[in-house]
């Protein structure tokens, strides 16, 4: 029997997320991800009128195809999937993994290549830019290893937090949005020796309440590509490309990256020197999911967790642009509830949320009693 939470996810992702119109093709593309719920996707897309398309990969699969491909390989590899992805009027990405760490060991220097010759043209430039979009997580067990659950507690939290009501949270977020788009100066307070600074002065502000990422429940901008001063030590840990970091701590001087240190300082450099633009940040956002209190290595969860934020070295959004281009584009997320150190995000020399809540009358629509309520 089919499970009900499936049709349920499907029917958001089709037609909140993606709102399919009669006539749209859709690429749903899975990976480590079990066949009932493509075919759920599938079902939904076609009794609302669209085309559906399907891409099964498996991460084992992909890591082979990355870890030696020459030139030739990635530039035929990456025309063939531009193409199709350039008949798409949708997309959604369904990503479990029966090994976060799959594409560990893989070379710098190969990972780079990859993301430049397949990853950009195919999702950033064409995907990102040109379709109705939504990537998901799929509960594996070792997402529940991460998480730290069973793999039944596991799938329960999941299901919560993807078929939440993303319309009431949109709705609630609204006020951040003005907030923001107001909005000059911000100064982030955190453990340790946490004070940074920098400004959003006419960049947009975006919600994300379940279009383009489940889970979802975060606003974005981007700072003035030169304006960020200060440091920022980020308290939760995070997978990049196979590769565990913790404690990453970042000193800015004029938008830049000055020094950068976590437990392997050169793997961490190594990164934030693929390019000039990957010292500088291309995303500043707040995450409020009432459903995601803890860090798990997975960005689409953590960057969503409730009082949090997430400052990304690398490329900016063209929905919220300062500037910035890169090859990377990396979520680092730091929580400021009671139990992760507490901090304060201020704009304009008025404090907004305190240890993770939002204290002004506008904003506490988004704090997760209400948010649940």
């Amino acid at each position: 029997m089919q499970d009900p939470r499936i049709e349920k996810l499907a029917d958001v992702l089709i037609n909140f997320s993606t709102r399919i119109e009669k006539g749209e093709h859709l690429l749903i593309e899975i990976f480590d991800a079990p066949e009932e719920m493509a075919l759920a996707l599938v079902r939904a897309c076609r009794k609302a009128g669209g085309y559906p398309h399907v891409a099964v990969r498996q991460n084992r699969v992909m890591r082979a195809l990355i870890a030696d491909a020459d030139d030739e390989n990635l530039k035929v590899w990456a025309d063939c999937d531009l193409h199709r992805m350039e008949q798409m009027q949708a997309y959604i990405g369904l990503r479990g993994s029966d090994n976060v760490s799959e594409m560990s060991g893989i070379d710098d220097d190969q990972m780079k290549k990859y993301g430049k010759a397949y990853l950009t043209p195919v999702h950033f430039e064409q995907r990102v830019k040109n379709t109705k979009w939504c990537v998901l997580r799929w509960p594996t067990p070792s997402m529940a290893q991460l998480a730290e659950k069973s793999t039944e507690e596991f799938e329960d939290f999941y299901f919560n937090v993807c078929t939440l009501d993303y319309a009431r949270m949109d709705k609630a977020a609204q006020a951040l949005v003005e907030r923001m788009n107001n909005t000059d100066k911000v100064q982030i307070k955190g453990p340790g020796d946490t004070d940074l600074t920098f400004s959003i002065k006419d960049i947009p502000t975006v919600p994300c309440c379940g279009q383009m990422n489940i889970p979802d429940g975060e606003c974005y901008t981007a700072p003035v590509r030169d304006s960020a001063n200060g440091v920022i030590h980020f308290n939760t840990p995070t997978i990049y490309n196979g590769v565990s970091f913790e404690n990453i701590r970042l000193v800015f001087k004029d938008g830049k990256v000055v020094e950068a240190t976590c437990g392997d300082d050169a793997a961490l450099n190594s990164i934030l020197d693929t390019d000039e633009g990957a010292r500088y940040v291309g995303e500043f956002a707040i995450g409020f999911n009432p459903y995601v209190l803890e860090a798990m290595k997975d960005i689409l969860f953590d960057e969503k967790v409730a009082g949090s934020l997430h400052f990304t070295p690398g490329r900016a959004y063209d929905e919220a642009p300062n500037g910035n281009e890169s090859e990377i584009h990396w979520d680092l997320v730091l929580i400021q509830r009671p139990e992760y150190g507490g901090g304060e995000i201020i704009f304009d020399g008025e404090v907004v949320r305190k240890d993770g809540l939002f204290v002004t009358d506008d904003l506490k629509a988004l704090n997760p009693d209400a948010l649940m309520g």
